[in-house]
């Protein structure tokens, strides 16, 4: 089945079941986007020090700490007040989605009047700044100790920028309040979306019986302890010779020692003037510490703290289409990790702080010096490198290697993937280029005459995997081995190897398990828990010998994603290892806990129950889900097909009907209802709201399904019709093919059949269906 992964396992075939992204589900916003007035102080265990705050960094770091005081780092996150608040709050107005917002000041305080939660206009009081450059937001207290984020913005740049005016982070969208993206929805609750990475030893205290939270931190900004872990036994040390503190702490009484860069220099090769450390990078200990914000992640469990293993507590999203494109450039907002990790730099052993200074978070060098810090200037910053004038923008090493894409409406981030500009992938793949960003007025082709001419051929640069992923995201012939090439090529980094076998969870190329089971001897954690992704493609039973070695992984996450993957045959488990899967299993119900406030791992947690049998309490998530989240749809979709397990299908038309009567236009709810019609008998019943589904969705998955209730219902022709318009947008779709060869077969059409049954074949010559019926067809013929 494609599509999310998170599905209920029943027997019934072809029934739908809405994925729960739930603990995969990665922030949709910046890191940062809602506050609550801390309680009393969260402090981390005992094992690994307490949060002795910024001002005793100060009393013996007294340089640091005044470059990181008024960094962006240190104005995270404050109080609102006459020195914090950068808006205009004298009466200004602002009309969006025929709402007039209106700033101003009473009581000493900010307030802004409003559309509220009802859609009515009241007044709300500003308790908290969030960032500062270029745009500030505001945070809002709402009831249940809910900080919400204004979808109304400061623009902080000089008004010759074009700032200095209050503007919406979603222009021409029309958000009202019932919506998710509404300033008082969902996507914009401090509490989960943004309080981890903009404040210091944030607990979220979210209390599931209540539905409140009761979030603390240790400091309101993004402090010392942020980045180097809990100092109170490095203040022990401090006070102690040297000797016998090195006796008695390690890493200087920190949870990690960031030194990757102490003592190395890096020098150009004479040859070819490329830079060359002095020493291999051994740890990624600075990156992982960067990566805990700036990431695109889902958080699985909270407590970290420098120096801890990123994957006990955030899963990096890998690049998948969406997020990036096929080449690997940043598309949506990733915040820098998962394009770094990609770059010849992070193989070559750069680290975050070779190029920014970790207090003040500004660059080390302004333009190109900072690039010619490590890379010869001599060879690279001269126009028979560039072949741009001296000065210009185009002579700038960024322009070309680290183009900009806006997010936020004025947020221009550089992106860190660090690669050679490819106006010949712009031309096969339709990805961007560095060289048209500037040039907009010419074609791709143009750029690529130009590379060609200036070098003689074509750079190809580091990254090597963009026509493989295009592949898989068109269905194009030759996707699967491909992919598969990706992933066996060692010259690529660990994450590019995840990001293949992500891919190919998503396909149904059989190839991809013998790929998996060497992924999961992968030393990168990343690797593996891709490769536990693509074992659930397998019966229940064959996944117990190559994953449950997994369920004692060194990392949280992998060994929740083998809980998962197990879940179906936990119940055969014995001896030690149904002891490694208790304890396996018990982090995955606490992770689902710690996001309770959010749908998706409610839903997950339901769904993962059903896996174990344990129905009654799977039936109490998801109608939990419903009762604080109406719009949920995967719960109506996979508590339906719960009751459909149980042979409640009226059960589970019921909740079906419900979900639609909230969310109307949803197609999964029509494709789910369609089926449960076509199990009741109620055919012609069944055929229209799969139909519905169909028109709504535009997959190939709602389409497929719409084709073969026509067939089953004797009109073929017309399910011709709709695979053939379903095939001209996912051309390799191998479930279209299939159905059209056996529809036509069925029809008499054998030619018509083989051509399809032939391009089935060509384009996953993997798959064994379209092999046998090539040759069926074919000694029919």
């Amino acid at each position: 089945m494609r599509g999310g992964r998170r599905t209920l396992a029943f027997a019934a075939a072809g029934v739908l079941v809405i994925a729960a992204a739930g603990w995969l589900a990665l922030r949709a916003l910046r890191p940062g986007d809602g506050a609550r007035a801390p309680g009393r102080p969260a402090v981390a265990g005992r094992a690994r020090g307490e949060f002795v705050g910024a001002a005793k960094c100060a009393t013996c770091h007294q340089a640091e700490y005044a470059a990181w005081k008024g960094s962006q780092h240190s104005l995270a996150m404050q109080e609102a007040s006459d020195s914090s608040v950068l808006g205009d709050f004298g009466g200004a107005t602002f009309a969006y989605a025929g709402v007039t917002t209106t700033f101003f000041r009473k009581d000493g305080g900010f307030r802004v009047r409003t559309d509220g939660p009802d859609g009515t206009l009241a007044d709300f009081e500003v308790k908290y700044t969030f960032g500062v450059y270029p745009l500030q937001q505001y945070l809002i207290s709402m009831p249940g100790g809910r900080l919400q984020a204004l979808s109304i913005a400061w623009d902080a740049r000089p008004k010759e920028q074009g700032g200095q005016r209050w503007f919406h982070l979603y222009p021409g969208q029309g958000i009202e309040h019932t919506s998710d993206l509404h300033w008082t929805g969902l996507q914009q609750n401090w509490n989960f979306m943004c309080a981890d990475c903009h404040s210091t030893n944030v607990r979220k205290g979210y209390d599931a019986a209540s539905n409140e939270f009761h979030t603390t931190w240790s400091e309101i900004d993004v402090s010392c302890e942020a980045c180097h872990g809990p100092g109170s036994r490095h203040v022990q040390w401090a006070k102690y010779p040297r000797w016998l503190a090195a006796l008695r702490w390690k890493n200087e009484g920190l949870t990690a020692q960031l030194d990757e860069r102490r003592g190395v220099r890096w020098t150009h090769d004479p040859a070819t003037g490329q830079p060359r450390r002095s020493e291999p990078r051994r740890t990624e200990a600075e990156v992982q510490v960067c990566a805990q914000c700036h990431s695109r992640r889902a958080q699985v469990a909270e407590g970290y703290v420098a120096g801890a293993p990123l994957l006990d507590y955030y899963l990096p999203s890998v690049l998948l289409p969406g997020l990036y494109y096929a080449d690997g450039q940043q598309k949506d907002e990733v915040y820098t990790y998962g394009s770094f990790l990609q770059s010849r730099m992070f193989h070559a052993g750069v680290t975050c702080s070779d190029c920014h200074d970790p207090h003040t978070q500004k660059l080390r060098a302004t333009g190109n010096p900072l690039c010619t810090r490590c890379h010869s200037a001599a060879r690279y910053d001269r126009p028979a490198h560039h072949h741009h004038p001296l000065g210009s923008v185009g002579a700038q090493c960024v322009s070309c290697h680290m183009p900009a894409t806006t997010y936020m409406q004025i947020d221009a981030r550089r992106d860190h993937s660090i690669r050679v500009p490819r106006p010949d992938q712009s031309v096969a793949l339709g990805v961007p280029n560095a060289c048209n960003r500037c040039h907009t007025d010419r074609s791709a082709q143009w750029a690529v005459e130009r590379l060609r001419g200036w070098y003689g051929h074509q750079p190809s640069g580091f990254q090597h995997f963009a026509a493989a992923f295009h592949a898989a995201e068109e269905e194009l012939p030759g996707a699967d081995s491909a992919l598969a090439a990706v992933f066996d090529d060692s010259t690529q980094p660990a994450f590019v190897h995840a990001s293949a076998l992500a891919r190919m969870a998503e396909r149904t190329d059989p190839d991809a398990v013998e790929a998996a089971l060497r992924g999961l001897d992968s030393p990168d954690p990343q690797v593996r828990h891709a490769a536990l992704t693509i074992l659930e493609r397998l019966p229940p039973e064959q996944r117990v010998s190559p994953a449950v070695p997994l369920l004692s992984d060194s990392s949280r996450a992998v060994r929740m994603e083998a809980a998962w993957v197990l879940a179906p045959v936990a119940h055969g488990l014995l001896g030690d290892e149904a002891r490694a899967y208790a304890r396996a299993s018990e982090e995955f119900v606490a992770s689902q806990r710690y996001n309770a406030d959010r749908p998706e791992s409610r839903v997950t947690l339901g769904t993962y129950f059903a896996l174990l049998g344990r129905l009654p309490e799977a039936e109490a998530e998801f109608r939990s889900v419903l009762h604080l989240f109406p719009r949920a749809v995967p719960a109506y979709v996979n508590l339906a097909d719960l009751y459909r397990s149980q042979g409640r299908e009226s059960d589970a038309e019921q909740t079906l009907r419900e979900g639609l009567a909230v969310v109307p236009q949803d197609p999964s709810l029509h494709y789910a209802l369609g089926l449960s019609l076509a199990r009741a008998g109620r055919v012609p019943d069944a055929v229209a709201e799969l139909a519905r589904a169909a028109t709504l969705g535009g997959t190939a998955e709602y389409a497929y399904a719409y084709a073969v209730a026509l067939n089953s219902s004797g009109r073929a022709e017309e399910a011709i019709r709709v695979l053939e318009k379903a095939l001209a947008r996912a051309p390799g779709d191998p479930d279209l093919l299939f159905a059209l060869a056996t529809f036509h077969r069925d029809a008499g059409d054998g030619a018509e059949a083989l051509r399809y049954a032939e391009a089935l074949e060509r384009m996953h010559p993997s798959d064994a269906r379209a092999r046998a019926l090539v040759e069926s067809l074919s000694t029919s013929r």
